[in-house]
């Protein structure tokens, strides 16, 4: 037989703390009455979490408001969003954008840093590293912040969910790697690894077109494609890292097959930034002959704007859907998510116009019932969500959450 346990009175009080850290951080100010309403806790519970968690230098009282009773104002309580700070870093092959951001997770401070491809000189990668880490620290004490409680870090490739280790599925910079081992040595500092478009993906499941749904699939589209898989709300990485890695996924339409070295041959063949570039040319429309993701972007945006009767935009949007559309309709007959979000520089590009095409091409591919969705968490989602993910292991650490 089990036997029932109740909670202990210091389980109840880490419960409670945590409940009223979290509305405070969600809501903003708060009045004691406002959280006994919010809350359902007495009055007595009420003050006594208060007391405790202003003695922790957690929450403070930052003013009063008007009731409408006769008496004194009602003290406002807020978190204390200087309580700890963390930084973000979205990371690519030519340099890498990064932000300080306070404990509500508001930015404080940011930096853009350009990286020279070093070659194969080891010792210039590893300085390489010493220079972002320095521009880091610089970025801090411009706002003012002493310390950073944890860094999070998105990077192209494997991130091993046993190890915590970056593997290249491409030709990444070996500065990447040094670039973790010299914010590791950060002193009390916790760094976060984590795959850049799962962190965008975790963007549009907390801030974007994904609020709301406990199953979809980003889709990220720029430079090359990958996705992260969110099902029964949990972030899913696989058992080495690779859940996501569609840009390694055969499809009709290419020259060849992909293999482990390389993806050229799979999906990132159809859709990948250098694809959408010379797809925009074939069908006359301008597009950079640098094939980057910025080209691939601006080539969507120009399809846009020469939509009508007679003009290239409609028939290079229709055939991009269906290029699209190929890659995820194997995803959504394996994993049936319900909801793909189209990312990426492509994706936002395309908006609501493209994700409405690759959803009617999508439904005469697969029998799984699939809505296609314009992502909402824009060019910043990588960092966004990697401040998301910060915010989440400082809340785990100050707030007592499991």
């Amino acid at each position: 037989m089990t036997t029932a346990r109740t909670a202990t009175p210091s389980t109840a009080r880490a419960i409670n703390d945590r409940l009223a850290l979290n509305l405070l951080l969600d809501q903003g100010p708060l009045t004691a009455t406002e959280l006994r309403d919010l809350t359902g806790l007495s009055r007595p519970t009420v003050a006594d979490l208060l007391d405790r968690l202003g003695r922790s230098g957690l929450v403070a009282v930052v003013g009063e408001r008007g009731e409408q009773r006769r008496g004194p104002n009602a003290r406002l309580y807020a978190l204390v969003a200087s309580r700890a700070h963390l930084a973000a870093f979205d990371v690519r092959s030519g340099g890498v954008s990064l932000v300080v951001a306070d404990l509500a997770g508001r930015t404080l401070a940011a930096a853009d840093l350009v990286v020279e491809d070093p070659g194969t000189d080891a010792a210039a990668h590893r300085a390489a590293a010493d220079r972002i880490v320095r521009t880091l620290l610089d970025t801090a004490r411009r706002a003012e912040v002493p310390h950073l409680h944890t860094v999070a870090v998105g990077a192209p490739g494997l991130v091993d969910p046993a190890t915590g280790r970056l593997q290249s599925t491409g030709e990444l910079p070996a500065w990447h790697a040094e670039l973790l081992a010299a914010l590791r040595e950060l002193p009390g500092t916790e760094v976060i690894l984590e795959n850049e478009v799962n962190l965008a993906g975790r963007a549009e499941y907390r801030t974007g077109a994904a609020r709301g749904r406990d199953d979809f699939v980003l889709v990220w589209l720029g430079h090359s494609v990958g996705a992260a898989v969110v099902l029964d709300g949990k972030l899913r990485r696989g058992a080495g890292g690779g859940a996501g890695e569609i840009c390694f996924l055969p499809v009709p339409g290419t020259t060849a097959l992909p293999t482990a070295a390389g993806c050229e041959g799979g999906f990132h063949g159809l859709v990948g930034s250098a694809a959408v570039c010379a797809l925009a040319r074939a069908h006359g429309l301008p597009a950079d002959p640098a094939d980057d993701a910025a080209a691939a972007e601006a080539a969507v945006r120009a399809a846009l704007d020469a939509l009508g009767e007679g003009r290239p935009g409609g028939p290079f949007l229709d055939e991009l859907a269906e290029r699209i559309a190929l890659g995820t309709s194997a995803i959504c007959v394996v994993l049936d998510p319900g909801c793909v979000v189209l990312g990426g520089e492509v994706g936002r590009a395309g908006g609501a116009e493209l994700a409405s095409r690759v959803e009617r091409r999508l439904a005469g591919l697969s029998p799984v019932r699939t809505e296609v969705r314009a992502g909402e968490a824009g060019g910043g989602a990588i960092l966004g969500g990697a401040v998301l993910t910060a915010g989440d292991a400082v809340r785990r650490d100050l707030f007592g959450e499991p």
